[in-house]
C-alpha cells in the first residue's frame, strides 16, 4: 500500500517559520556585541549585532518586494497595451473578412448573371 501525504499551505508556512525562526535563534545567540551603525549624519550607537542583521534582512526583502511589484505593474502595463493592439488587429482581420466575403459574393453574381453588356462581333 502506498501512502501519499498531502502537505497544506499551513503546514508549510508553520514549517517555514521554525526554520527561519532556529536561524535568527541561532544567529541571535551569537551576534549579540553592541554595534554603533552610521545612518548619514545620524549616529546609532550601542545597537546589538543581532538587530543590525535582522534590519538588514528585511530592509532587502521590503526592497525586493517593492521592485517586484514595481516589475509587475509594468508588465501588466505592457499586457494591457499588447490585449488592445490585438484587440484592434482582430477587429481589422474581421472587417478585411468581411470584406473579402462581400466581394466573393458580388464576384460570383457577376459570373452567373446575363452578360449586359452587347457582345460585338468586331471588336478586338
Amino acid at each position: 500500500m502506498r501512502v501519499v501525504l498531502v502537505y497544506s499551505e499551513e503546514v508549510l508556512t508553520l514549517i517555514l517559520l521554525l526554520v527561519v525562526g532556529s536561524v535568527l535563534v541561532y544567529i541571535s545567540k551569537f551576534n549579540f556585541m553592541l554595534v554603533s551603525v552610521n545612518l548619514g549624519q545620524y549616529i546609532l550607537s550601542d545597537i546589538p549585532l543581532f538587530y543590525v542583521i535582522t534590519g538588514s534582512f528585511v530592509a532587502g526583502l521590503v526592497l525586493s518586494y517593492v521592485v517586484y511589484f514595481v516589475h509587475g505593474i509594468s508588465t501588466s502595463l505592457t499586457l494591457r497595451g499588447k490585449n488592445k493592439e490585438i484587440k484592434k488587429d482582430k477587429d481589422e482581420v474581421l472587417e478585411l473578412t468581411r470584406r473579402v466575403h462581400r466581394l466573393e459574393l458580388e464576384n460570383e453574381k457577376l459570373k452567373h448573371s446575363p452578360s449586359r453588356e452587347p457582345e460585338d462581333s468586331n471588336a478586338l
